[in-house]
């Protein structure tokens, strides 16, 4: 019953932007830490953003990435600003604890999407 769908993926161009979605049914995102993470083929995932008390981001898309929430919608999202070709990934949200906490652990996560590609490329 609990459901999260990604949306907002394709194909976007240096020095644009793009803007991620995360919907959620049979669950409410604004009781729960939400964090996106990014996986590459061959590589392992690894956690981009995350929200709860306050917002926590890795480094490498630190002033570049916004996360934000609508709790009046049930939805998370994840504004990509001045992409980069490395920021090309499957991108999917997670939903876990009331905080952030140990953040960047996928094993601190339930509920997963299935993702949504971004490919940066001119």
């Amino acid at each position: 019953q609990v459901q999260l769908v990604e949306s907002g993926g394709g194909l976007v161009q240096p020095g644009g932007s793009l803007r991620l979605s995360c919907a959620a049914s049979g669950i409410t995102l604004g009781n729960r830490a939400t964090t996106w993470f990014r996986q590459v083929p061959g590589q392992e995932r690894e956690a981009v953003s995350c929200i709860g008390a306050i917002a926590h981001y890795r480094d490498s898309v630190e002033g570049r990435f916004t996360i934000s929430r609508d709790n009046a919608e049930n939805m998370v999202y994840l504004t990509i600003n001045d992409p980069k070709p490395e920021d090309t990934a499957v991108y999917s949200c997670a939903a876990g604890p009331s905080l952030c906490v140990d953040w960047l652990n996928p094993r601190m996560y339930v509920y997963w999407g299935k993702g949504t590609q971004v490919t940066v490329s001119a």
